[in-house]
């Protein structure tokens, strides 16, 4: 396995509640990855990026972990974790674990001890307890998920969550909290896990005092991963990814530098619009942020926290935002998947790594009808229901057959989420054998890139207005955002095309690759 592989790799990103149910009763597990790894393999990924697999009480869909060294009983046990692993090398698959170092579970040993001991204690410093304003929390900030950021145990005292309440925050300037995270990526290392992706990675430390919040990419955190890079760097060919949604990229190429993380999520790419100079910006500024420090890109168009793309696409407002999920919007869908296709090849077109969020490969589309009532992301109550949260984005996958739940599990249990009928067209098997399919164009991308791109440059080449081009080496890349066909660049061989030439021509809203 190569050295830094990382930095050209497509790696899959995995919810394993949605992913594939092997053992019947509605959750997706272990079991159902390790059926599914040939799928993934002959697909073309180098990695899988799995979200949090520990136990966890669910309040956040996994990221109030209660348990940082075992695997959930709903996933399957560790000992399967390891096996998986090992199936996953021998088919040239690495894996990358989701960290969570902002905050735990309220059902995490270390926070039951701390409302036990009371204030003042050991146990309580390990997190960030404070007394309050009279009968008021500490100060006024919100938390990312809407309503107060502050709870109130049974003692008087008050302790801060960015997040829900059920995911009470670590204090980072313990250095008990320090040394069990070094230890937790050991235990991970130790397993074989080639990568880890650590989230919210820029909101570790706080300034209680500020009046205004004050949580976010403070100078003491390159310390921390200063520390995760030398433990990391103990072992062969292993990485860090970090999220972090920033928009100064100054800031942002900090947690690039040497000694600190290896790649970051590139999330200005994401919420880009669907406009060529938008588009031509982002992809710009990513290299000129990453190129000058050594550091590879990365391209994401969506993941478990935000609309997908077929869904974003189809929108007059085709940027990201987190308000979209807020507004009954109007969508073609049609023009939404036309879309997604060639910014997919687009994506993949760029110098650096890739992820593919699971699903996105079959061109499914956010999920924006499910029942109020099967509605399980804290976004949704704690907005009062004015935000419909995550779980639009999270429903199982359809692997087969022509009704639910599609092959997603073989037993009599029930989906954890409702598949929408017509997703019968849009299963594995539906898709396989189309050559006109979204999956049948994600693998043929997902192998020429393999063949043709990764990490390295690009050499912008002149275009008519609305048109993307450039040259990667021996192949030249070519995106239409205007609604009319355009001849291609002088060339001998179409390697793919997002949709069908017109008489030779490159469609409007689609991408080709030639040479």
């Amino acid at each position: 396995m190569a050295d830094e592989w990382w930095r050209g790799a497509a790696i899959y990103q995995v919810y394993l509640r949605s992913f594939a149910d092997g053992d019947g009763d509605g959750i997706g597990d272990l079991a159902g990855l390790c059926q599914k790894l040939p799928y993934l393999a002959e697909l073309g990924v180098d990695a899988i990026w799995l979200n949090p697999w520990y136990p966890s009480p669910m309040a956040d869909g996994g990221y109030d972990v209660a348990d940082y060294r075992a695997i959930d009983p709903a996933f399957g046990t560790l000992a399967e974790a390891e096996a998986y692993i090992a199936e996953a090398h021998a088919l040239n698959i690495r894996t990358i674990i989701d960290i969570v170092p902002n905050h735990g579970s309220d059902q995490q040993d270390w926070f039951v001890q701390a409302l036990r001991a009371g204030p003042g204690s050991p146990e309580r410093e390990r997190f960030l307890f404070r007394p309050g304003r009279d009968d008021r929390a500490p100060n006024d900030w919100q938390s990312i998920f809407n309503g107060p950021a502050w709870t109130q145990v049974e003692d008087g005292e008050w302790y801060l969550h960015l997040f829900a309440p059920e995911q009470p925050d670590f204090n980072w300037r313990n250095p008990e909290v320090v040394e069990e995270f070094h230890a937790i990526l050991r235990f991970w290392l130790d397993r074989g896990v080639d990568g880890i992706r650590i989230d919210s990675a820029a909101v570790l430390f706080k300034d209680l005092d500020s009046v205004e919040e004050s949580y976010t990419d403070h100078d003491e955190v390159h310390e921390v991963y200063r520390g995760w890079r030398r433990i990391t760097g103990e072992y062969a060919d292993r990485f860090l990814v970090g999220e972090m949604w920033m928009p100064d990229q100054e800031r942002f190429a900090l947690y690039l530098r040497p000694d600190e993380m290896q790649t970051a999520f590139n999330f200005d790419f994401l919420s880009r619009p669907w406009d060529a100079d938008e588009l031509k910006a982002s992809i710009d500024l990513t290299l000129s942020t990453h190129v000058p420090i050594g550091a590879p890109a990365t391209w994401v168009l969506s993941n478990h926290d935000v609309t997908r793309p077929v869904t974003k696409y189809g929108r007059a407002d085709t940027s990201f935002s987190h308000q979209d999920r807020k507004h009954g919007m109007r969508t073609d869908l049609v023009l939404g998947e036309r879309r997604a296709r060639a910014a997919a090849l687009l994506a993949m077109a760029l110098p650096g790594g890739l992820y593919v969020y699971q699903g996105e490969e079959l061109g499914l589309p956010e999920v924006e009808d499910l029942p109020d009532e099967l509605l399980q992301d804290p976004i949704f109550t704690r907005s009062g229901g004015t935000d419909r949260g995550r779980d639009g984005c999270r429903v199982p996958l359809p692997w087969s057959g022509k009704e639910p739940p599609f092959g997603f599990n073989t037993g009599t249990g029930t989906p954890w989420l409702p598949q929408p009928a017509d997703w019968k067209n849009l299963t594995v098997e539906s898709q396989q054998h189309d050559q006109n399919s979204m999956l049948t164009l994600y693998r043929t991308g997902l192998h020429l890139r393999r063949s043709y791109l990764g990490d390295g440059t690009l050499t912008w080449l002149d275009t008519q207005p609305g048109v993307l081009a450039f040259s990667r080496e021996s192949l030249i890349s070519v995106t239409n955002l205007t609604s009319e066909p355009i001849d291609l660049p002088p060339h001998q061989e179409l390697l793919l095309a997002s949709v069908p030439l017109e008489d030779g021509r490159l469609a409007g809203d689609s991408t080709a690759w030639i040479r």
